[in-house]
């Protein structure tokens, strides 16, 4: 299948494109436009699944045979095709899933990256050798885990995937993968590459659909390893569900918190928490949720975060000057106007204005003082453009409160003393720690992950010295003349 305007999405089994067996679909429309359609997907079923589950499982043992430097050539292909139709996808993208254009262009670039430095791992899967009192020979030999399941979240559908597949194909493994229902043309757009690019079908399959197809996927016992992004809930409910012999990486929720220390630079500040809060309509799990801020600073600080909120531009990603699309789904803006309504005393310090769904899911950053560090709005995942401030008296007071949620994925301070600035990364609960940087962005060749239930901490994502460890087994080797 080559790169067309694409209005019905299909999976890929078996080395075809091609319905579900049920024959079922849904339909997803451009949020920033209820009545526009998108792209009509397979609403698959377990029967899928066993099917794709059992292609790959008897078929990508080829895939593993083959020199790495071939595969690492299909993932460079692979990028070279998605770079020269990143302009097209972005476009795509903003109308399936929300994001402004400038948004989208710079995931549509960013992918491509990631499969070139996923390239060049499947040539760096090396193992070891260690002295022995006997003068024989022990050694370590790494080879694929086998089938890998694959399941990705919609604000990022195409890096993220890119994140899980990469390594997966570059070791060896065989994947299935099942993108969100949110955005299945991005996860379709991602595997049209491979394939295009080399990936036999006996290596790769795509299922769309619903829960039941990510319920099948991690309870087939020919599944090796799940690897999932998305909210803790669903995170717990895999953990749960797989054997004990299944490797299970898991990247959830977050609660991210940002420091102002009394001695920052108070612009500075206002501009990273802005970034972080409301970029992506603050769909991202590494997104500013809580300011914790100095109280000889507060005021200073919530005034010029107010003065950059109310500045952004709400709208269709598309339209130039828009600053921030729609949320992404009915859900998320369910959400969002529920903490709006129920905020118990905290003061909500932006316009509250009547928003009615005559069009799309569009919400308006909005900031609340007077919260308390157990308070609902402190404490649970919104994922949406929604900012609590908390104030302290003392840096210690600060870390108590960035660490007193369940969640440990990203958080900042903003400090011109670098001392309390490494005392914070050491005292900080969380895998990511930015100091005078916004709790989101990531370098893409360094590891990302949480901490507490923000992550299973089995390897982390992304880069990293043990990155392609999760898709290897190592075998120790004992040689004697």
């Amino acid at each position: 299948m080559t790169h067309t305007e694409l209005t019905t999405a299909r999976n890929f089994v078996g080395g075809e494109w091609a319905g579900s067996r049920s024959d079922k679909t849904f339909d997803r429309h451009n949020p920033a436009h209820l009545d526009e359609h998108v792209v009509t997907a397979p609403d698959s079923t377990s029967a899928d699944v066993e099917e794709a589950v059992g292609h790959v499982s008897e078929n990508y043992h080829a895939w593993a045979d083959t020199a790495p430097e071939v595969r690492a050539d299909v993932l460079i292909r692979a990028a070279d095709i998605l770079a020269q139709r990143a302009d097209d996808i972005a476009e795509e993208l903003v109308r399936e899933e929300g994001k402004t254009l400038a948004e989208a262009r710079m995931e549509t670039r960013r992918t491509p990256q990631n499969l070139r430095y996923y390239a060049g791992e499947s040539l760096r899967l090396t193992g070891s050798t260690y002295p022995t009192a006997d003068g024989s020979w022990v050694l370590t030999s790494r080879s694929p885990v086998g089938v890998v399941a694959a399941i990705t979240p919609w604000n990022f559908p195409l890096n993220i995937p890119s994140r899980k597949l990469g390594p997966a194909l570059a070791a060896g493994n065989g994947v299935v993968f099942k993108p969100s229902e949110v955005t299945p043309l991005s996860g379709q757009r991602l595997v049209e590459a491979l394939v295009e690019a080399g990936v036999p079908g006996g290596a790769l399959a795509l299922v769309h659909g619903h829960g039941e197809v990510g319920r099948a996927m991690v309870s087939d016992p020919r599944v090796a390893a799940v690897t999932f992004t998305g909210s803790t809930a669903v995170g717990e409910a895999i953990h749960s569900a797989v054997s004990v012999s299944v490797r299970c990486q898991l990247e959830m929720g977050g609660k991210n918190a940002f420091v102002v220390l009394e001695d920052a630079d108070l612009d500075k500040a206002a501009d990273i928490i802005a970034k972080g809060a409301f970029g992506l309509s603050g769909q991202a799990c590494t997104g500013t949720s809580r300011v914790v801020v100095h109280e000889s600073v507060a005021d200073c600080v919530l005034d010029r975060v107010l003065e950059r909120a109310q500045a952004h531009v709400v709208g269709d990603g598309l339209v130039a000057g828009t600053t921030m699309g729609p949320l992404a789904n009915r859900a998320q803006w369910d959400k969002y106007q529920e903490f709006l309504q129920d905020r118990s005393g905290a003061r909500l310090e932006t316009p509250l204005r009547e928003q009615k769904l005559t069009d799309g899911y569009y919400a308006r950053p909005a900031i609340f003082t007077s919260v308390g560090p157990t308070d609902r709005l402190a404490q649970e995942e919104i994922f949406g453009p929604v900012l609590s401030f908390l104030t302290v008296g003392s840096y210690d007071e600060a870390v108590d409160v960035v660490n007193g949620t369940p969640y440990g994925l990203s958080a900042g301070i903003a400090t011109r003393d670098m001392g309390r600035a490494m005392q914070f990364s050491r005292d900080v609960e969380a895998g990511v720690v930015k100091v005078n940087q916004a709790t989101t962005g990531m370098a893409m060749n360094a590891p990302f992950g949480g901490v507490k239930m923000s992550s299973t901490q089995t390897h982390k994502e992304q880069a990293g010295d043990t990155m392609m460890h999760f898709y290897t087994t190592d075998k120790t080797i004992y040689i004697s003349a």
